[in-house]
C-alpha cells in the first residue's frame, strides 16, 4: 500500500525526529541510517524540503533537519505528498470511483472497514509517534532496502 518513495520518506524523517530539536544530519549518515539508497534520498529531500518538512543547510555541520516539528506532521500529509490521491486508497477492485456503500463492489463489506481503519491510522499517528519506537535489529537474512549481499 506504501510505495518506496513513502516508505523511504517517512523512513527519513523518523531518522531526523530522532534527533534532538535542531540538530542537522548530513545526507550520507541520513541514507546510511534509514537504509535509503543516497542517489534516491536527495530526490526526497527536495520534494520533503520545497513542502516545509525539512530544511536543508551546506557546508561544515550542515544537512537535513525537521523544519516542522514532528508531531504535527501526519503520516497522511507524507503520502499524499508523494502518493497524491493514491494515499487515500477507494474501491478495492476499482468498480466505483470512490469506496461507496450506495454501489457496493463486492470486496465493499469487507474492505470498507480495513480501508477506514487504514486512513484513521495515517490520519491520527505523527512522525513522533513512530519515531519513538526503537529501530528493531536486522535478522539473519534481512538486509535494508536498497543493499545487496
Amino acid at each position: 500500500m506504501l510505495s518506496a518513495t513513502s516508505k523511504y520518506a517517512l523512513r527519513a524523517l523518523v531518522e531526523l525526529a530522532r534527533r534532538p530539536q535542531g540538530e542537522a544530519l548530513g545526507g550520507r549518515e541520513l541514507a546510511e541510517s534509514a537504509g535509503i539508497p543516497p542517489q534516491y534520498l536527495s530526490k526526497i529531500m527536495l520534494s520533503l524540503r520545497n513542502a516545509g518538512y525539512v530544511a536543508a543547510t551546506r557546508g561544515a555541520g550542515g544537512g537535513y533537519r525537521l523544519a516542522k516539528p514532528a508531531h504535527s506532521i501526519a503520516l497522511i500529509d507524507v503520502m499524499e505528498l508523494f502518493e497524491g490521491a493514491a494515499a487515500r486508497p477507494q474501491c478495492l477492485l476499482g468498480i466505483n470511483a470512490e469506496c461507496n456503500p450506495d454501489y457496493p463492489c463486492s470486496a465493499h463489506n469487507s474492505w470498507g472497514s480495513l480501508r477506514a481503519m487504514f486512513l484513521g491510522f495515517l490520519e491520527h499517528t505523527m512522525v513522533s509517534e513512530i519515531s519513538r519506537v526503537p529501530r528493531p535489529p536486522l535478522g539473519p537474512g534481512d538486509i535494508r532496502e536498497g543493499e545487496h549481499r
